[in-house]
């Protein structure tokens, strides 16, 4: 699977206005460009998906570093925190929390995000400016 060996790679929901909410700002506060993004229901995405053998019907934030390992839910939330250069970095005061109880808490966004922010019919379409850092 052709994918950039050092590049951080997030898969989100991108039909998902609160997912992408969250993709910008992990865009604008990456100053490292450590991090590149393809959507779920993307080919790539689906591709990625059958690639490191996870059950196709997740809806979770996954994060993907190649050659190494991938996270899902909050883990994968607070493994990209750790790379941003904003006040984000505050959350990382709330790691020492079990993984399994911050699952709750994201479960629980996750199972009311398009009730809550709302859908779109397809995934976001990026600007020139940050097209190159969507892997399609």
């Amino acid at each position: 699977m052709e994918l950039p060996k050092d590049k951080k790679i997030i898969l989100f929901d991108g039909v998902c206005n609160y997912c992408n909410n969250k993709i910008n700002y992990i865009i604008k506060n990456d100053k490292q460009d450590i991090f590149r993004f393809v959507p779920l229901q993307s080919e790539k995405g689906q591709e990625i998906i059958n690639y490191l053998g996870i059950n196709k019907t997740i809806d979770s934030i996954i994060l993907y570093e190649p050659g190494f390992a991938y996270y899902i839910k909050s883990e994968a939330v607070f493994k990209i925190i750790k790379h941003l250069s904003s006040s984000a970095k505050v959350l990382l005061l709330f790691n020492f929390i079990p993984t399994s109880i911050k699952n709750i808490f994201y479960d629980i966004i996750a199972k009311n995000r398009y009730n809550w922010y709302g859908k779109k019919e397809s995934c976001m379409i990026p600007t020139e400016e940050i097209k190159r850092k969507f892997i399609v």
